[in-house]
């Protein structure tokens, strides 16, 4: 029985110290969840819980991207009381059809309102992409086999924010001359690892994509659903990133969060 009460001891402290440990690190690690939906109605009843989380795991901004009308209200009442979210508002495609007549003088109105919002999540939208540029704001583009249309949209010095880029080949090099944040998720996808080596350490970022895109390796999951994603799994997308790109964790912890600040503090 003493031997048992021992071993019980033993093991409680070895846990205590390696919890310690995995929190003193996250603490000393600063990250930023470079694009999410914490809007989405599956996690909006707990995005205060997971926003809360987030931060205490050393995720010290989250850029939550509204897609459609409905959501920019979410999104700004969460950017409101919550200093950590960064908020972007934009119309996916996808989504056209829903629109109202008003729609462009209302994100346009939500943008003037909001020094620190960006644009997005949008696609190849150039009504919205040339909003940005007027407006000397970020966008956020989830672009797949557009990339020749949007490069010609984007020959401007507006500093534009790209997510989840894949498909491009000859228009790779031209894309690393313009101003352009390239992300990534953890979700498995190692193909084009040369080509994200190619990227410039400057324009590298990590994000989660919550609630969707949950990690292959999560550290964290939403409570009462073991299948979908929040922003304190950035820390996954790091390990991922880091092991991708050949470099320790701290150093891309600084590097992406040094990234992301410098596009989300551009202010118009």
């Amino acid at each position: 029985m003493k031997e048992a009460i021992k071993f019980l001891y033993i093991a409680l402290a070895v846990f205590w110290i390696v919890s310690s440990e995995t929190s003193i690190k996250s603490m000393a690690i600063k990250l930023f969840d470079a694009h999410c939906h914490l809007h989405d109605q599956r996690v909006l009843d707990k995005a205060p819980h997971l926003i809360e989380t987030a931060n205490d795991a050393g995720v010290v901004y989250i850029a939550v991207n509204g897609i459609t009308e409905k959501d920019w209200h979410a999104v700004k009442e969460m950017s409101d009381e919550y200093e950590s979210v960064i908020p972007n508002f934009g119309l996916n495609p996808w989504f056209v059809e829903e629109r109202i007549p008003s729609w462009f003088h209302t994100l346009k109105q939500l943008l003037k309102a909001n020094p620190s919002a960006a644009v997005g999540e949008v696609e190849v939208f150039k009504k919205q992409l040339e909003l940005a540029k007027e407006m000397e704001r970020p966008a956020s583009v989830h672009c797949l086999n557009a990339f020749p249309e949007l490069l010609q949209i984007m020959k401007c010095d507006t500093p534009f924010f790209q997510w989840n880029a894949r498909g491009c080949s000859s228009t790779h090099t031209a894309w690393l001359l313009l101003l352009i944040l390239w992300t990534f998720d953890a979700t498995g996808r190692r193909q084009g690892q040369r080509k994200w080596k190619a990227v410039p350490l400057d324009r590298i970022s990590v994000e989660t994509d919550a609630p969707d895109a949950l990690p292959t390796n999560p550290i964290y999951f939403v409570p009462g659903n073991d299948i979908l994603n929040q922003p304190a799994n950035v820390h996954s997308v790091l390990i991922y990133v880091a092991s991708l790109l050949e470099m320790s964790e701290e150093e891309l912890a600084e590097i992406s969060y040094n990234n992301a600040v410098g596009v989300f503090s551009f202010q118009g």
